[in-house]
């Protein structure tokens, strides 16, 4: 076996080591292409043969792996941290006045700044819309 055989049998092995590491089935293609690479390392002497193996099955896996990668990964059912916030009712602690760009609010016992689409008053319930870096994005929660 060639010299060159072994380091392309290396580089999938780091690309499986990666892969192991990540989520993402990306660096399972390089292993495939490597393997392919190392394959036609046997058959010819040419470098740019085997890296133009290596480049077209790499290339030629990547979306076709991207569907198989979705069904995998699914979103966490839980939301934690921030994301937990959305939906979250609260009150109002600062009257919330979107001309003056003012407000704030209180959600799970922390104080935030909160921008409304329409003036809010001090101590009315709101709930949480959306969350936009530290601004809650609020309306008034309907009783």
């Amino acid at each position: 076996m060639p010299t060159i055989f072994w380091l392309w049998l290396a580089a999938a092995l780091i690309f499986l080591i990666v892969e192991l590491t990540t989520p993402t089935l990306v660096f399972a293609c390089f292993v495939v292409g490597a393997i392919g690479a190392a394959v036609t390392s046997t058959m010819s002497d040419s470098y740019l043969i085997q890296t133009a193996v290596f480049a077209i099955i790499s290339v030629i896996l990547i979306p076709l792996t991207r569907n198989l990668a979705k069904k995998i990964t699914k979103e966490s059912p839980q939301k934690t941290n921030v994301d937990a916030m959305v939906g979250r009712p609260g009150v109002v602690t600062k009257k919330i006045d979107p001309a003056l760009d003012v407000g704030q609010v209180r959600v799970d016992g922390q104080v935030w700044q909160a921008v409304a689409e329409e003036v809010i008053d001090a101590d009315v319930r709101i709930k949480v819309d959306s969350i936009k870096g530290a601004r809650l994005y609020v309306s008034k929660l309907e009783e």
